[in-house]
């Protein structure tokens, strides 16, 4: 075998490896969610792969003509690449996702395979290039190397270019049929694949993809960071719900803009009415954008106001565009990309409102969450401005305990709205919270909450009930995956 034959092989091998590992974050989020623990399976299976293809493969090249075995290592690599899209989604259908075991569990099912087969074509490349003891070290030292590249190349050529431009099938299905590919013509070229072989190769690429064509597939759209569908609700018509990987996340009213079906949504709607007379506009910073609903309620009823919308999905603001209505304009206007760095970049003392509303029920960005955060939304903020942030939690509040605890770090006046059995642990769900160094207007608050069967937490007493010994959240201690499990 040539030295760049060899290298090319080993190059595309570890490439492959990484640009799966990158994928199977967005195939296995609908199912089990964006959090730590979907990263640390999805590395652990793929380096348990990566691993034990490596171990494997340099037995075969020491037992087995290693001629035979790599370009079977290509072939079989690639289709099951290819088979992991509908392995997954199949799983989905059937029930799988939540908790760390699933998370595993589906993780292996899906990547284990093909991290471990293209893992065990490297050790096989070394063995046909090695022609004497004497130059081990540069041989295995330079496919090292080569190997590395390719899976630097592999994480930026998918995660930097492909997910932003291509679904995630396709990509499986492109990256499976070069591996098949691959693996059939090196086996012409050191003559040990038959004709029959090559149909074999071609009839295994051909099936796999077709079964990942047609596997059920959740997603209308998919962005580079989530699995969209809208619906249309069928007893409204001109309703408009949005879900994000399998999470109802906006509802919107193409019709009546005012129309905040989600008890979340007016829960922030009667903050905002209650800030100032209707009649004055406000300049508000939304933290999130999603289907859009809260900043079209806002133009809606307050005329002349500023919406500034930070969101890190520029595919939502196209969905939103196309499908909810969403108008950019002087007054409606969209920052895209993370909110911690985007909120640092807006003038001092340039919003009465801020807006949080990132916060999934699987996909909670820490980092949002922290008093440094905090710090950079207070800096925005005008004296009497407030903040809210819409949260939402398993009946034990961890989090939203947490969350409570930090605002209270540098907010003077705090108040956290659900209903009477969230604020007790009864049960999970949305929790809204209120912040500012003006004092609230906690009657009138109370007074709207309760038409929606919410309560008010607001008192010392209460509010340390609530929160307990939960801890401030900061850069430095931020466990939100973990008080969320």
């Amino acid at each position: 075998m040539t030295e760049r034959l060899a290298r090319t092989l080993v190059f595309i091998a570890n490439a492959a490896v990484l640009m799966l590992e990158i994928l199977a974050g967005r195939l296995l989020a609908p199912v089990v969610g964006v959090t730590l623990e979907t990263f640390t399976a999805i590395i652990g299976v793929v380096l348990a792969g990566i691993s034990f293809g490596a171990w494997v493969g340099g037995v075969l090249a020491d037992r087995h003509d290693a001629r035979r075995m790599l370009p079977l290592a290509f072939v079989l690599g690639g289709a099951s690449a290819i088979g992991s899209a509908p392995m997954i989604r199949f799983l989905a259908g059937a029930g799988w996702g939540g908790g760390a075991q699933s998370t595993v569990v589906l993780a292996a099912i899906g990547f284990f395979a093909p991290a471990a087969l293209l893992s065990s074509a490297p050790p096989m490349v070394v063995k046909l290039r090695l022609s004497s003891v004497a130059n081990t070290g540069a041989v295995v030292g330079s496919l090292s190397a080569i190997g590395t590249a390719g899976s630097l190349f592999g994480v930026f050529i998918t995660g930097f270019v492909l997910l932003g431009e291509v679904a995630v099938t396709p990509i499986l299905i492109g990256i499976g049929g070069v591996l098949v590919a691959i693996g059939v013509l090196l086996g012409a070229r050191l003559r040990t694949l038959r004709r029959d072989h090559f149909a074999a190769g071609a009839s295994i690429a051909v099936a796999v993809s077709a079964l990942a064509l047609t596997a059920p597939n959740p997603c209308q759209v998919e962005t580079k960071y989530f699995c969209a569908t809208v619906t249309v609700d069928s007893a409204r018509p001109s309703g408009r719900l949005l879900t994000l990987d399998e999470q109802r996340h906006s509802y919107v009213d193409l019709a009546d803009p005012r129309n905040l079906r989600f008890s979340y949504a007016r829960i922030v709607g009667d903050v905002i009415d209650l800030m100032a007379p209707r009649t004055t506009a406000i300049d508000a910073v939304h933290v999130g954008g999603g289907g859009f609903s809260l900043a079209g309620y806002i133009s809606a009823t307050r005329a002349g106001s500023t919406n500034t919308v930070l969101e890190l999905d520029e595919g939502l603001v196209s969905i939103a565009e196309q499908r909810l209505g969403l108008v950019l304009d002087a007054d409606l206007t969209v920052r895209v990309g993370d909110a911690r760095v985007q909120i640092r970049s807006l003038p001092e003392s340039s919003a009465d409102l801020v807006i949080g509303d990132a916060f999934g029920g699987r996909a909670v960005p820490w980092h949002l969450t922290t008093v440094e955060f905090l710090d950079s939304v207070k800096a925005v903020m005008r004296p009497d401005a407030v903040y809210v942030v819409n949260l939402i939690d398993s009946s034990r509040m961890a989090f939203v305990r947490a969350e409570a605890a930090t605002l209270r770090a540098r907010f003077t006046f705090v108040a956290v709205i659900a209903p009477p059995q969230r604020i007790a642990r009864a049960t999970g769900g949305n929790v809204v919270i209120i912040a500012s160094d003006a004092e609230l207007p906690l009657g009138d608050l109370r007074a709207a909450s309760a038409l929606h069967g919410d309560t008010v937490v607001s008192e010392t007493t209460a509010l340390n009930a609530f929160v307990g010994g939960a801890s401030v959240l900061t850069d430095e201690y931020a466990p939100v995956d973990q008080l969320l499990g």
